[in-house]
C-alpha cells in the first residue's frame, strides 16, 4: 500500500512549525512518514529535543549543515523522497486530519495522476479561516468549474494553470516518480511552483483535483510572495518567466497556451492590485506598471 512522504523544509517560527508537525501526527490514516528538514542558520537545541521527545519512528527531522535557502532546501527535500508518493507542506501550514486518506484514495482510483490537488481551506496568521482578494480570484475566476473530481492533463491543463494558477502547492500531493530528476529553479524565488508544475505538464502528467477539504492554507503578510509583491521584484521574475514559457508553449506545437502565457492576464491584475500599496509606500512602482501594461 502507498505512503505519503510528507517532507517539510522549516525556516522560521518554530511554533507554528510544531503545529503543522501536530497536524501531521493527528491523522486518521497512518500511512505517512514525515521528514523536516531544518534550515535555519542558527541551531536551536530545543528544536530537536523536541522531535526527540515525540517517541514516533514515522517523524525524522533533519538539520542542514550550511542554510542552504529556500529553493535549496526544497531541492534538499525533493532528494530525501522515498515512498510512492509525496508532499510538500509549508512549515506553517496544517493538514486536518482526513488529508491522508482523501490524497491515497484519490491515487488509488487515478495511479497514473502525476499531480493531485485536494480541497484547501485558506486560514490567517492566527489559524482563523478567512477569504483574501487572490484567493477569492481564485476561486471565482481561475479554477475550473467540477463537482466532486476533474481531470486535466495537456494543452488544456498548460492553458489553465497560466490563465491563473489556481492550485495551491503546499497541498499538492505528487506521484513521485513524476519528480524524479526534477528541481526547483534557483534563478526564480516565488514562482517556483509554476515552473515546477509547467515542467511536469510538458512532461505528460496529469492533474486529479478533489474537492474534499483537508488543507489548512496559512495566508499572511510575512511570506515571501507578498514581501516582493510590494517591492515589484515578484513581477519583474514573473515577466520573465512568462515569456519564456510562452516559448516552451509555442516550440510544443502548444500555440494557445502560448498565447495565454504571452498575456499572463491574471498576473498582470495582480500587479494592478499591488499598486496603490506601492505608490503609497514609494516602492516597486515602476516594475509594477511595466509589467500590468508592458507587452
Amino acid at each position: 500500500m502507498s505512503t505519503v512522504d510528507i517532507m517539510m523544509p522549516f525556516y522560521g517560527d518554530a511554533a507554528m512549525m510544531r503545529a503543522s508537525v501536530r497536524s501531521v501526527l493527528e491523522q486518521d490514516d497512518p500511512r505517512w512518514r514525515l521528514t523536516v528538514v531544518d534550515d535555519n542558520p542558527a541551531d536551536d537545541p530545543a528544536v530537536a529535543e523536541w522531535f526527540a521527545g515525540l517517541g514516533d519512528d514515522r517523524v525524522r527531522y533533519l538539520r542542514n549543515p550550511e542554510n542552504l535557502g529556500l529553493t535549496g532546501n526544497f531541492n534538499r527535500c525533493l532528494e530525501l523522497v522515498e515512498h510512492e508518493l509525496a508532499v510538500l507542506i509549508g512549515c506553517d501550514d496544517l493538514m486536518l486530519p482526513n488529508y491522508v486518506g482523501v490524497v491515497r484514495g484519490v491515487h488509488v482510483d487515478h495511479p497514473d495522476a502525476g499531480i493531485i490537488q485536494p480541497g484547501v481551506r485558506v486560514i490567517d496568521s492566527a489559524g482563523d479561516e478567512t477569504k483574501t482578494l487572490v484567493d477569492e480570484a481564485k476561486r471565482l475566476l481561475y479554477t475550473p468549474r467540477f463537482d466532486r473530481r476533474l481531470t486535466l492533463a495537456g494543452e488544456e491543463l498548460a492553458v489553465s494553470l497560466l490563465r491563473g494558477d489556481w492550485l495551491y502547492f503546499p497541498a499538492i500531493c505528487w506521484r513521485s516518480s513524476a519528480l524524479k530528476e526534477l528541481r526547483f529553479r534557483s534563478d526564480l524565488r516565488v514562482i517556483q511552483d509554476l515552473a515546477l508544475l509547467m515542467e511536469l505538464v510538458v512532461r505528460g502528467e496529469r492533474l486529479v483535483a478533489d474537492r474534499t477539504v483537508c488543507f489548512s492554507y496559512r495566508r499572511h503578510d510575512a511570506s515571501e510572495s507578498s514581501s516582493t509583491a510590494f517591492d515589484g521584484s515578484r513581477f519583474t521574475e514573473a515577466g520573465a518567466f512568462f515569456a519564456d514559457v510562452a516559448e516552451t508553449m509555442a516550440a510544443h506545437g502548444w500555440h494557445r497556451a502560448a498565447r495565454v502565457a504571452r498575456l499572463h492576464l491574471s498576473s498582470r491584475i495582480f500587479a494592478l492590485t499591488n499598486l496603490p500599496q506601492a505608490l503609497r509606500a514609494r516602492n516597486g512602482v515602476r516594475p509594477l506598471v511595466r509589467h500590468a501594461f508592458g507587452r
